[in-house]
């Protein structure tokens, strides 16, 4: 299995618009890497949500590949913002792949958060200057980003206090 990150506005498409639809194509990637990206995915490879241009952006959820290889139909919609004229039906310049939620975390993992905790070596997003929509995340990675989302999750990272057992070692039986 492979990991992934994929970025979206939320005020375009966001986790919350996934976990309603339940499954949803990933269309209007017009960048060759990012494409490239796509087309090595498979299904049961698991992707990160990640909400860009908004205050914060982060990792808002989890989902999974669940087909790939599909043409992207917005290429040849006229209509669209992302018809290519150019992109013959009988032979797509653009694939997508169609993804399926698993779970929305309940607060982001924050871009400053994925800063403090990887260096650019280890995480695409990260990067200065990195713009792509699709990327891949080494298994090492995702597990330490799944890891911060978990901690996230709980209602406290502080112990709670002992109680006083006194100083008698008798009284700790």
């Amino acid at each position: 299995m492979n990991y992934w990150l994929l970025k979206s506005e939320p005020e375009v498409y966001g986790i919350v618009d996934l976990k309603r639809d339940r499954t949803t194509i990933w269309d209007g990637v017009r960048n060759y890497q990012a494409r490239n990206f796509l087309r090595s995915m498979l299904p049961g490879d698991l992707a990160f949500f990640y909400h860009s241009n908004t205050i914060p952006p982060g990792i808002a959820g989890l989902m999974k590949i669940v087909e790939s290889n599909l043409a992207d139909p917005t290429q040849f919609d006229p209509s669209s913002d992302y018809y290519d004229p150019k992109s013959p039906p009988d032979a797509p310049r653009w694939q997508t792949v169609r993804v399926e939620f698993v779970e929305e975390w309940a607060e982001i993992v924050s871009l400053d958060q994925l800063r403090d905790h990887f260096p650019p070596d280890d995480l695409v997003i990260v990067r200065r200057g990195n713009r792509l929509s699709v990327t891949p995340v080494d298994p090492s990675a995702a597990e330490k980003i799944l890891d911060l989302a978990t901690l996230k999750l709980r209602p406290s990272t502080v112990m709670p206090a002992l109680p006083d057992l006194g100083s008698n070692p008798q009284d700790l039986r």
